[in-house]
């Protein structure tokens, strides 16, 4: 049983000051409930709210009354992370209430060890519907199913405990494995080296320059005087 400890709360008290003071200002209310402002103290509830998140009774007592109800909703400051103000839902002794338990994935999946797929969580919480006293704080999710990349890992699939029925639509994929897709490498093509061409261009021009002045030196001269008669 989680039991937190609530002061009732006074609309005009300023809620910096009572933050600085260490408290969380917070309401409660319920079908039959009518909305009330109360204060609890920041240590509490953090310790609270861990164990039990948004899934597990938290029996509210104090000022005249012992209250049931769930962690509806936390208001948490956007820079220093820590919980500004918290709703707290009072439902009836024995009716049966809907909730979204978050998931724990356990086992090892042979797709992922043997062959080097990706898990993908594609759901980490589902809706259930049980009584009060039957509220999983999590649901176990087995992934040792999915031995190919063709497994997929269903929300009926999932075990539900005693009590619990699941809301969230049955055929909602939960689990699978992505087949990692080889990458093509593309062929850097090997940069041109200018300056080679540069200095095996020269040479050839120097040795075909070479080559014609040797031919030239060797032919008759234009100008020479014919043989006399």
């Amino acid at each position: 049983m989680i039991t937190l400890n609530i002061h009732k709360r006074d609309l005009k008290e300023d809620l910096d000051a009572l933050r600085t003071k260490g408290m969380v200002p917070a309401v409660y209310y319920g079908k039959k409930e009518k909305s009330t402002p109360i204060k609890v103290s920041f240590s509490d509830f953090i310790k609270v709210w861990r164990k039990a998140g948004e899934s597990s009774v938290v029996t509210l007592q104090g000022e005249g009354v012992e209250l049931d109800s769930l962690i509806h909703e936390v208001d948490v400051d956007p820079v220093k992370g820590t919980a500004r103000h918290a709703d707290f839902y009072v439902f009836e002794k024995g009716q049966k209430i809907q909730v979204n338990v978050p998931l724990d994935f356990v086992g090892v999946a042979p797709a992922v060890k043997d062959l080097g797929g990706n898990l993908v969580k594609v759901l980490r919480e589902v809706r259930i519907e049980a009584s009060p006293k039957d509220l999983p704080h999590t649901i176990s999710v087995d992934i040792s199913s999915l031995v190919t990349f063709s497994n997929t890992i269903l929300a009926k699939d999932i075990k539900m405990p005693a009590g619990v029925t699941l809301v969230t639509h049955a055929d909602e994929v939960v689990a699978s494995v992505y087949e990692p897709k080889e990458e093509v490498v593309e062929e850097v093509p090997t940069a041109v080296d200018m300056s080679a061409i540069e200095v095996a261009k020269k040479g050839k021009e120097a040795k075909e320059g070479a080559e014609g002045a040797e031919a030239k030196a060797d032919a008759p001269a234009a100008d020479a005087k014919a043989p006399k008669k």
